[in-house]
């Protein structure tokens, strides 16, 4: 046998499906994507003029250790350039985590259902993996707490969650890492960071001096960038070397790099996305009720909708007529579909092709 036996195990992350490749399977010639989380608005346009601007540059390498943006962003966060990693999105700081802590038996602790692609890169590491149930939607902090052991290396806590859209708050946090071991990574992935506008989120940079926690967040989703494919890690600098360690040279690119510091540049692009959300959220809730649905209110900018046994068919009938939405197979909810909140056009063709289909 050629590949390893760890590999074997593997099943391969499936995206949401492109534009382009429905256009071309089902021969239409309008389609909409609301499967994976992206910005409606798209990215700012002082990140496309930044974007422009170093085109010409791309025969070199980039910025290897992505020195301004660092500069940049760890003001921002108030916090040293030393406190900080660059990805190929954030989900390569989760891969470089697991690559930099966990060693062939050690244990990771994981929420289910949750983003896949803990228990993939875990998969691949050869460890030993703890899932345990959400309880009512939401991360059970005190029940991963009970599964910690001497084997436990990571525990992964995505929040907001990404399929379910639900969040931890700062008192269930709090709670969650006193008394933990010193031995283990508490892994906080907030890639809906920007876009959770909740009062009591959680502060998890106050964690950096005293506790062994990695937080990765990213420029895909508030900031619009996702075809670039950039995110970063926070963490104390000890950690961050160890990281660094295990990455590869150049992994981000130098147009994801002008982009993403021209992104942090545009307050108010932020500030209209939010608001895009904002309506969007309550127009579908509102006639996601209207028409029978039960979901799951959601502290981000996705609503994962019960849809009974007939949730195959209406993934496959909303498709045949332009629209993507998240099949949900792949994390063993049959009964759901996924929708990205769109922009208000995205939104109203969603619902009026959703009646149509029912």
């Amino acid at each position: 046998m050629l590949a390893r036996k760890d590999i074997l195990k593997v099943k391969p992350y499936i995206p949401g499906k492109p534009i382009e490749e429905v256009k071309r399977e089902l021969r239409l010639k309008n389609v909409i994507k609301l499967a994976s989380n992206e910005n409606a608005l798209g990215p700012s346009p002082k990140a496309i003029k930044a974007i422009k601007e170093g085109l010409s540059s791309v025969n070199r390498y980039p910025d290897g250790g992505c020195f301004y943006l660092k500069k940049k962003l760890a003001k921002k966060l108030n916090l040293k350039p030393a406190n900080l990693v660059f990805g190929c999105g954030s989900d390569e700081i989760i891969v470089l985590a697991i690559r930099a802590f966990v060693e062939k038996g050690d244990e990771v602790i994981i929420a289910k259902p949750t983003f896949l692609i803990y228990e993939l890169a875990s998969r691949i590491a050869g460890a030993k993996i703890k899932f345990v149930p959400m309880k009512d939607f939401r991360c059970d902090l005190k029940a991963m707490k009970r599964a910690v052991n001497a084997r436990t290396k990571i525990v992964f806590i995505a929040n907001p969650d990404n399929p379910v859209g639900t969040y931890v708050n700062q008192k269930e946090v709090d709670e969650f890492m006193k008394g933990l071991p010193r031995n283990l990574i508490v892994y906080f992935d907030e890639a809906y960071y920007e876009l959770a506008d909740k009062k009591d989120f959680p502060d998890t940079l106050k964690y950096l001096k005293t506790d062994n926690v990695i937080i990765s967040r990213t420029f895909s989703k508030a900031y619009g960038l996702s075809g670039l494919r950039i995110g970063y890690g926070i963490a104390r600098p000890e950690i961050i070397d160890y990281l660094n360690r295990v990455r590869e040279p150049f992994n981000v690119n130098s147009l994801a790099q002008v982009a993403a510091w021209a992104a942090l540049e545009d307050a108010l692009h932020l500030r209209r996305t939010r608001k895009l959300l904002r309506e969007g959220k309550a127009y579908l809730y509102k006639n996601l009720q209207k028409l029978g649905f039960s979901f799951i209110k959601s502290a981000t900018n996705f609503i994962l909708i019960n849809a009974g046994q007939q949730a195959q068919g209406i993934y496959r009938k909303l498709l045949k007529k332009g629209v993507i939405v998240r099949n949900m197979r792949a994390w063993g909810m049959n009964n759901f579909i996924r929708v990205t909140i769109g922009t208000m056009a995205e939104n109203r063709k969603f619902i009026k092709v959703l009646k149509e289909i029912i």
